[in-house]
């Protein structure tokens, strides 16, 4: 890459969780570092040389139907499931993981196979525009570091973590709990070993049904050793909920189970969250935790919809996770509409729980989701001092979904390409400022 790019054409980004801005003809300069050192709106193309000029290198042209946006975040898949995405989507939550997800995770103890599975995955959310996950793998150690190695070469951002399961689950997915704090340990080292500032190892407890007291106490202070993020699920299914109740008796809900053991931080991802109670959501705005919108997922699996216009207005840290294999898609393409979707079903019972507008669910896929990964200050949109992950979107290109007319600007192209585009319209992928997926 040159020592510095610079970009002239339209662009899209959130300001604001209820505001985009649409710059028309725009400028983005991007130094070797992947660093955001000027950005600027309503340039003229002699205006735009002169920027180029003035860093000493050719000006990159998007031009009329081209623009760009940031990249994609999504904040909670679990990449081995994807193997069997789109498939086996009759069941609820429980009776789902024990029928499908679990036989198909064990496959993982398999290394080869888990590379073959992996470089799948990874492969396609970047295609389909994520340029930032945070992935669960599964209790495995080298099939694990298999996932980070692969996340680390195709220069994907992400947290990557290695499940944690010492109860209630099959015996071939059941660790010791020693084991799994140990395997977790060696995880976590392997992964700051490799000094790549895209990949973060994250402290993974699946969740409280399959993690024990010591377990879950044993992870929580290797968090704060290596000083490192947490995920996990929280209040997806009523019958979970019951169970985590019968668990723990002696908390007062879900949500206090994780923070009396330590594992609910401002670097807590807690995915799902659709039936948390009043002091359940107190809670995690006090502690500072992020939540995952998975809204597919909560719609396949029949878990529910989340009350996401509510935990908008009280100011919760709020992204968007494709929740694979839950959610039968690995795009959050896919995940904004049916964010955008099941917000709309919502108020219908609930009319104070306004359905949510364009700019509201674009933000939980972008600068939201960078919040609850803890990157709102570097990653999300287009602001100098920021790194630039971003996609080139071109409606036109071969085999688009997508026709524009004469009365289209930026505004309806990008609304055209937010419902109706898909991997066909994404043709470059930037993290960092390099590129990583060029059609």
């Amino acid at each position: 890459m040159l020592p510095v790019t610079v970009f002239h054409g339209s662009f899209v980004h959130s300001v604001s969780a209820t505001s985009l801005e649409h710059a028309t003809s725009g400028v983005i300069a991007v130094d070797k570092t992947g660093k955001i050192v000027q950005v600027e709106n309503n340039v003229s193309a002699e205006q735009a040389q002169q920027i180029a000029r003035k860093y000493g290198v050719s000006l990159f042209p998007l031009g009329n139907q081209k623009f760009l946006m940031p990249g994609l975040i999504d904040t909670h898949i679990h990449a081995p499931q994807y193997v069997f995405t789109g498939s086996g989507m009759d069941l609820q939550l429980l009776d789902w993981l024990n029928t499908f997800t679990f036989p198909r995770e064990s496959r993982f103890n398999n290394t080869n196979y888990a590379k073959d599975a992996y470089s799948k995955v990874v492969d396609r959310v970047i295609r389909s525009g994520t340029t930032a996950a945070s992935y669960y793998a599964t209790i495995h150690l080298e099939a694990s570091k298999a996932l980070a190695d692969i996340v680390a070469a195709r220069g994907q951002r992400a947290f990557v973590g290695k499940v944690n399961m010492d109860r209630n689950s099959p015996d071939y997915l059941t660790e010791t709990t020693a084991q799994s704090l140990k395997d977790t340990e060696a995880f976590i080292q392997y992964v700051q070993g490799k000094k790549n500032s895209r990949v973060t190892p994250i402290v993974t407890p699946r969740f409280v049904p399959s993690c024990t007291s010591e377990l879950m106490r044993g992870l929580s202070a290797l968090a704060t050793k290596y000083n490192v993020p947490i995920q996990s699920h929280l209040d997806e299914n009523l019958d979970e909920i019951a169970w985590v109740k019968q668990l723990h008796p002696d908390q007062p809900d879900y949500t206090s189970v994780y923070d009396s053991h330590g594992l609910l931080t401002n670097r807590t991802i807690m995915a799902h969250v659709v039936y948390p109670t009043d002091a359940e959501r107190q809670l995690l705005k006090q502690r500072g935790a992020g939540i995952s919108h998975c809204p597919n997922s909560n719609l396949s699996l029949r878990s529910g919809i989340a009350k996401i216009r509510q935990m908008l207005n009280e100011g919760q840290k709020l992204g968007l996770g494709t929740d694979v294999s839950g959610g039968y898609s690995p795009s959050i393409l896919n995940n904004i509409r049916n964010g955008y979707f099941s917000a709309i079903a919502r108020s219908f019972e609930h009319p104070d729980d306004k359905y949510l507008e364009l700019a509201e669910v674009f933000y939980l896929a972008t600068l939201g989701g960078a919040d609850v990964l803890g990157m709102k200050n570097s990653i999300g949109n287009f602001v100098v001092g920021k790194q630039f992950d971003a996609l080139i979107i071109d409606p036109l290109s071969h085999g688009s979904p997508i026709d524009l007319f004469d009365h289209d600007d930026i505004k309806t192209t990008f609304e055209k390409f937010i419902n109706n585009g898909d991997d066909r319209n994404i043709i470059e992928v930037y993290v960092d400022g390099r590129s990583i997926h060029r059609i």
